[in-house]
């Protein structure tokens, strides 16, 4: 007989807001805005702002209508990611396996953990560890599935946390509003209200064939979900994984401007395959091999991305300090790791929404065309 189901889901609090706090404490208490000012749109607000009605994607322009005292803040990517790979750490040390769902969200399986400790326990401890340590406010959730675990998570912020004990699901599904289910939008929201559906109770009392005929496929996941059923599985997180491309040449090569093409060319050809995963990465090596087969690499952390236009400078800073002047190359490398698809938040920032679109086109035309078709300028 397999053992019941236990998922904890982590969420970093309002995580991007803590973070401008720890480097400011003066904004602590106050109705704090990442993003831009004048334009763009919001990539996270205080708990302090959320009052007003702000919420992440609006723009900026109908936050400051609806608070003009709001305290923007531009953002700072890199200390989103230097936090997140901290919590990631903590995590790793002590879960037997997790799922990094995003830049501030974790899904921990701790089934058959039982048989040693407490699981509420053990998670309560977890959560101490990563305030102590990293002194930003996490909440989490303690249920049989991951839905019910997020679920219990959204219920226990700010700053808290919930346990859904097994068999109370549907007693603590039955109240909330069909909009907390994951995944429900406006519009889905919409459609089930003037079903006459408001509650996950009245999704639950409904005829599942008549949501299904309403909804589709959707309607018979909405039944499910409202008994609080859920079957996602925790996929391990491995921050292990990168992607690579090397070139071995025909000839040694001294010449500093086909030097440089080539990193451009090696590194626009793993950005095209890291954009096709959907997903980014954390960390850039290059590598390289002279002709007595001596081979060295130099690697540095990045905030999370996929931009070739963001990644390349990196690369030729990473080529300048490792290269030995006036010795021909035999090999050169490029590597991104550190992968993984948890960054999309971040695409709210500047004008990397805009910039996300404009890759989206250029790879279409690659994969329509063929890859070698598309090409930077400085690349050829």
């Amino acid at each position: 007989m397999t053992s019941q189901r236990i998922i904890a889901h982590f969420d970093l609090d309002s995580f991007f807001v803590s973070v401008e706090i720890l480097n400011d404490p003066s904004l602590k208490g106050k109705p704090v805005i990442v993003g831009g000012r004048e334009r763009g749109v919001v990539a996270a607000c205080s708990y302090e702002a959320r009052k007003f009605g702000i919420h992440s994607a609006m723009p900026s322009a109908k936050a400051r209508q609806l608070c003009p005292d709001a305290i923007f803040v531009k953002g700072h990517r890199a200390d989103y990611s230097k936090y997140s790979r901290w919590v990631t750490q903590i995590i790793a040390a002590k879960a037997p396996l997790f799922e990094k769902a995003s830049i501030d969200e974790f899904y921990l399986d701790l089934t058959g953990m039982e048989k040693f400790f407490q699981p509420l326990q053990w998670t309560i401890d977890l959560r101490k560890q990563i305030m102590e340590e990293t002194k930003l406010p996490i909440s989490f959730g303690l249920g049989s599935n991951k839905m019910i675990a997020k679920m219990a998570t959204n219920e226990a912020k700010p700053n808290g946390f919930l346990q859904i004990p097994f068999g109370r699901e549907k007693e603590f599904l039955a109240p909330l509003p069909v909009g907390k289910i994951p995944g429900v939008g406006e519009q889905t929201e919409l459609i089930l209200q003037s079903m006459g559906i408001q509650t996950i109770r009245d999704i639950a009392n409904y005829n599942p064939e008549e949501l299904e005929a309403r909804l589709g496929k959707w309607g018979q996941d909405l039944a499910q979900k409202s008994q609080g059923i859920h079957n996602g599985e925790v996929a391990a997180y491995h921050e292990a994984k990168s992607i690579s491309s090397e070139n071995t040449f025909d000839e040694n090569k001294l010449d500093q401007q086909f030097l440089q093409a080539e990193l451009v060319r090696l590194t626009e050809k793993i950005c095209y395959e890291l954009r096709q995963d959907e997903k980014v990465a954390g960390c850039i090596a290059v590598k390289i091999r002279y002709p007595d087969f001596e081979t060295t690499s130099r690697q540095t952390t990045i905030p999370y991305t996929s931009s070739d236009d963001e990644i390349i400078p990196v690369v030729k800073d990473l080529f300048q300090k490792l290269y030995k002047k006036g010795i021909p190359v035999r090999l050169l490398g490029v590597k991104l790791s550190e992968l993984t698809n948890e960054a999309i938040q971040t695409n709210l920032f500047n004008d990397t929404e805009r910039k996300a679109g404009l890759y989206k086109a250029i790879d279409e035309v690659k994969n329509r065309f063929g890859k070698l078709l598309v090409k930077r300028a400085s690349s050829n």
